[in-house]
């Protein structure tokens, strides 16, 4: 319980402003205090109904100007003083100490000799504080717990060290039968429905010993004379010197049915409905016979529900999530208190919707952090007000499709040979230091193309979709025509970068043990595919500027859901380009639900949940399989278990997110230059929204100001360690984890120097 408030409150009674009087105002600002003055009584009690001051300090110098006393009273009368702490500052005498009573009868917690120094007036509050001010908070607290526990579903009452009973609460006096005024004052001998707790004490003192609270059952009786079940939890309240104050007991009862099984006897044992032998019974111990009920209401003049309400409850199918809900309730009934409220917690937490989505809370001074999340992870409708929102199809960037295929770039013929720079620029494209930006300068901002021909024929991908190679070229054409390349970053060299880390990530020997080649083509596909159309700009954007596409896809996972859409669209358009088109049905379709996943995989608001999911799903069942060692059985069931529908959909997901923003994972020349790409198309969305009078999705994205230094280590620290480390334990990349610690030495080195700009300055 938090005791302290943010700032005390003082209230100085003077006539006049002497010495002693700016001592304590002086004071009041030295010790971080709110300090009001008043200079006469009738001022001095309107002021204190109006704040309620913790502290008040009252003039008793000079009684025939101020009568101290009587103010004092005043304000003892008034039912916000409770908790005040009164002070009277008497005069400095040489004469005998006057008497204290006269001060205490009036209501003054203490007198203070006059002294106008600072430090005897900021000593005296410091003490004030930390003495009487708290103990007076404390007890102000206490009330607020006590109403808490008056107000308690569940029996408590306290008892003294000497077993004498201080305290029952309402539901306990509900539970015995009994009046507070029975028990309080009483030792538990003296109290026949307490008579065999007084018993226990023996063994609740040996648990005590060893720092154990005490719990089991335990029998009492009401006052009408009925035993009652109690499960029971007794903890020792320690004191100073670490003996025992007092016994905190928590009841609940433990005996007879619960209440849906009470009902659930009373509707059966009233229906009318015979139960033929033999036949299957329902094995929902709690569920309601709804036609039986709809029956009696009928009789009773109630309206009878739908019957599509009779179905609904009638019927088995129950979701997995709600069945858990169900074992853990009825494991409830008979667990002891501990079990009973850690369960609690349980439910409490399954009944959420989002189970694997953490509730993010970026450092108060790391706004990077926080624009990221809020732009990239939360569905980010910062909603204009009024008539402000509207839908503009004049100002729309995105208005279907932009861009048709040969428009711009002549079809490559599929006997073209690759022109020998191209091919130099590709040599290397297995390994992971392959520099894309190499060949998107030698093909002309062409690279997909061409590095998608050389990643399909290297996993066969043709023969899988039983397609020519004429048909895929046409197909990676279309598609490469579909991305802007007026975007900085959002074109088809990241595509193509996502193509050559997706082509890497499946060369692995971990993921050629896991995934199909149903799950390879669609990998190769969807990082082909993942960004194509991108405007450049993010989701929230396009939400707040009521784009077409946002109101197409009701504001949810808006551009994912269009590069699918436009992807399988283009390609089932043009049968030159159809690369699907002699696939078999059934085929056809696990292809084009496994690429959707993916695509759809790369929306951020879901990435906290899909890197949780993988850790929970696949780390730890994999950490735990491996503890086997490299035994036949023990590589059996690691790979029964990644080969599952729903592991291999987790693998698959979890690899194209690693592929889409594995930037930070490059060497550090192409980290940089990504970084530069992806800051460039931020800063020209924050000054569109700007211009255009948007919500700022990402303030901290503007130009002028921006540090890209540190608005990498934001990225890295809050989305790209953990998903990284995590794949890293999965698939093995010293690699990529070594260019990731060097990248971030980078990064902060630069924020250190407090340079906002992607270099050092020469040396």
């Amino acid at each position: 319980m938090r005791f302290h408030p943010d700032q005390l409150q003082v209230l100085l009674v003077f006539t006049k402003e002497d010495s002693q009087c700016n001592g304590f105002w002086r004071a009041c600002e030295k010790a971080g205090f709110t300090c009001t003055v008043a200079k006469e009584a009738q001022a001095a009690l309107a002021c204190f109904r109006d704040r309620h001051h913790d502290i008040v300090i009252i003039d008793h110098r000079n009684p025939r100007q101020l009568d101290a006393e009587a103010l004092c009273r005043s304000i003892r009368s008034s039912k916000f003083s409770e908790n005040t702490v009164i002070v009277g500052v008497v005069r400095r005498t040489d004469r005998e100490e006057a008497c204290v009573l006269p001060l205490l009868a009036a209501g003054f917690t203490r007198r203070y000799v006059e002294s106008p120094s600072l430090m005897a007036c900021y000593n005296e509050l410091r003490q004030l504080e930390l003495g009487e001010v708290r103990s007076q908070l404390k007890l102000r607290a206490c009330n607020s717990i006590f109403t808490a526990l008056d107000k308690s579903q569940e029996a408590i009452d306290i008892t003294s060290e000497d077993n004498v009973i201080q305290y029952a609460n309402p539901a306990f006096e509900t539970t015995m039968g009994c009046q507070s005024g029975e028990l309080i004052g009483k030792k538990l001998a003296e109290v026949p429905i307490n008579e065999k707790k007084a018993d226990l004490l023996n063994t609740i003192n040996s648990y005590i010993r060893i720092g154990k609270e005490w719990q089991g059952i335990h029998y009492a009786k009401r006052k009408n004379g009925d035993n009652v079940k109690q499960n029971v939890k007794i903890i020792p309240v320690v004191g100073q010197g670490g003996k025992i104050r007092h016994y905190v007991s928590i009841i609940r009862m433990c005996n007879g049915s619960t209440k849906a099984e009470k009902i659930t006897e009373c509707v059966q044992s009233d229906s009318h409905t015979e139960h033929t032998p033999g036949k299957h019974k329902d094995r929902r111990k709690s569920s309601l016979d709804v036609k039986a009920v709809g029956s009696r209401a009928s009789e009773a003049g109630t309206p009878r529900r739908h019957s599509s309400i009779a179905r609904i409850h009638s019927m088995t199918i129950e979701a997995p999530i709600t069945k858990v809900i169900n074992i853990i309730s009825a494991a409830q009934e008979s667990s002891p208190m501990p079990v009973t409220e850690a369960l609690d917690r349980v439910l409490e937490i399954l009944r959420t919707t989002e189970l694997y989505s953490p509730q993010f809370g970026a450092k108060e001074d790391d706004p990077h952090a926080s624009d990221l999340v809020g732009g990239l992870v939360s569905d980010g409708l910062r909603r204009l007000s009024g008539n402000e929102h509207f839908l503009s199809t004049k100002n729309a960037r995105l208005a279907g499709l932009q861009h048709l295929a040969g428009a711009v770039l002549a079809p490559l013929s599929p006997h073209d040979d690759i022109p020998p720079p191209i091919a130099r620029a590709m040599e290397n494209e297995g390994c992971w230091d392959f520099n894309i930006f190499e060949l998107e300068t030698v093909t002309h901002k062409r690279p997909l193309v061409y590095l998608g021909l050389k990643t399909f024929a290297r996993f066969r991908v043709c023969e899988f979709l039983n397609c020519s190679e004429a048909t895929l070229r046409s197909w990676l054409q279309i598609i490469e025509t579909n991305y802007h390349s007026s975007n900085p970053y959002h074109n088809s060299t990241h595509s193509a970068d996502v193509l050559h880390a997706t082509a890497y990530f499946l060369c692995k020997e971990r993921i050629k043990q896991t995934l199909d080649p149903v799950d390879e083509a669609a990998a190769l596909i969807a990082a082909t595919i993942h960004d194509v159309d991108h405007p450049g700009r993010t989701n929230s954007f396009l939400c707040n500027a009521g784009s077409p596409l946002a109101v197409l896809y009701n504001d949810t996972a808006v551009l994912e859901s269009h590069h699918a859409a436009l992807a399988f669209r283009l390609t089932m358009g043009d049968d030159q380009c159809n690369i699907f088109k002699n696939m078999e049905r059934n085929e056809y379709r696990a292809l084009r639900q496994g690429i959707i996943d993916m695509v759809l995989a790369t929306e951020m608001t879901r990435h906290f949940e899909h890197v949780s999911k993988f850790v929970n799903s696949i780390n730890k069942p994999l950490a735990a399989l491996e503890k086997d060692g490299d035994t036949r059985e023990g590589q059996e069931a690691v790979t029964a278990m990644l080969r599952t529908p729903e592991n291999r959909a987790l693998v698959r997901r979890m690899l194209i997110k690693c592929a889409d923003v594995a930037n930070p994972c490059r060497p550090l020349e192409q980290c940089v230059e990504w970084a530069a790409r992806i800051s460039e198309e931020y800063f020209a969305q924050t000054d569109e929204e700007k211009l255009r009078g948007l919500p700022v999705v990402m303030p901290v994205f503007d130009r002028s100001t921006c540090s890209i230094p540190r608005s990498q280590i934001s990225f890295i620290d809050y989305f790209i360690t953990d998903m990284f480390d995590a794949w890293d334990a999965f698939v093995d990349l010293p690699d990529l984890m070594r260019h990731l610690d060097h990248n971030f030495k980078y990064w902060k080195r630069l924020d250190d120097m407090k340079l906002r700009s992607l270099r050092p300055p020469p040396e």
